[in-house]
């Protein structure tokens, strides 16, 4: 991934666990890109799937809307998903729109 990208993406494979550190902006204009990386990602279905947002900087409505649908994929799979480091500015935002206890195991 580029560090030009507007969205940088980087995942991480071990123990069970597939990290994906999200970071940047996560928008319209990245959700092709943020779609793209998570697609494959939702059939690995033998190991856990985090979505660490420690250094996402923005997220609107459309990037919401791919993290429900990631949560429902891996839901209707009895996948394992979990979101971590959350930045507060974006815990707000998923406190504001009544996500939070869906994404956050400790909401």
């Amino acid at each position: 991934m580029k560090h030009t990208d507007k969205l940088v993406l980087r995942t991480v494979n071990q123990e069970g666990k597939c990290t994906v550190y999200v970071g940047g902006e996560l928008d319209l204009e990245s959700a092709v890109q943020m779609r793209a990386a998570m697609t494959p990602l939702i059939e690995l279905t033998d190991c856990e799937l985090i979505l660490n947002l420690q250094e996402l900087r923005y997220v609107d409505s459309t990037g919401i809307g791919i993290l429900v649908s990631v949560l429902k994929a891996r839901h209707a799979k009895e996948a394992p998903f979990a979101v971590t480091a959350v930045p507060p500015h974006i815990r707000k935002l998923f406190d504001m729109t009544g996500i939070t206890p869906f994404l956050l195991k400790q909401a």
